[in-house]
């Protein structure tokens, strides 16, 4: 049932969200000369996969967790994406795929060895990783390891259609504030 939600929203939000995008392209391409970021995520059974974003950072900022990234990478358009979370809406190409769902872990990188092996001991990795779920929608991120790691599961075990509506819902109206970034 949460698939065919996911097919359904996503193909819905990519057609009727083309003229956003297009928005956004363009003033990207004045923002960074590259708007679209593509970055090899860690996906179900931890098989790597491609995530598509908005860029929000300067096209030559290392490649590490956002916790890690110097604020001072992230440009003025791209904290008014993340702000919006708007960076995230060309993610509903890669649950159209079937990579990712509208609700789940969220993919991290090959990189971040400690919350791959949290993640793994806790079974997060049997689910497809979202674009949302109850660690964002409560402020905890990939800093934090263990407890990500504990609130992924716990989002996995009590998943329902209530829940599903509800992170998405809670996401749609601001609630979180993403990964921190060094200041």
């Amino acid at each position: 049932m949460i698939r065919s939600l996911d097919v359904l929203f996503s193909a819905l939000g990519l057609v009727f969200g083309a003229p956003i995008f297009l928005v956004l392209t363009i003033i990207g391409f004045f923002d960074t000369g590259s708007p679209i970021f593509r970055q090899t995520r860690v996906g179900r059974n931890l098989q790597p996969f491609t995530l598509v974003k908005f860029r929000t950072m300067k096209p030559e900022t290392a490649s590490v967790a956002t916790h890690l990234a110097n604020s001072s990478d992230i440009t003025p358009f791209g904290h008014f994406l993340r702000r919006t979370k708007l960076d995230e809406l060309p993610q509903l190409w890669n649950v159209l795929k079937g990579e990712m769902s509208l609700v789940g872990p969220r993919p991290c990188l090959f990189n971040q060895h400690e919350l791959i092996q949290e993640r793994d001991a806790l079974g997060v990795f049997n689910v497809r990783p979202g674009i949302t779920g109850l660690a964002q929608v409560n402020n905890v991120d990939m800093s934090t390891p263990a407890m990500l790691a504990a609130m992924d599961q716990q989002m996995i075990l009590n998943l329902n259609l209530r829940q599903y509506f509800r992170y998405i819902f809670l996401t749609v109206l601001g609630k979180g504030q993403g990964d921190r970034t060094v200041s």
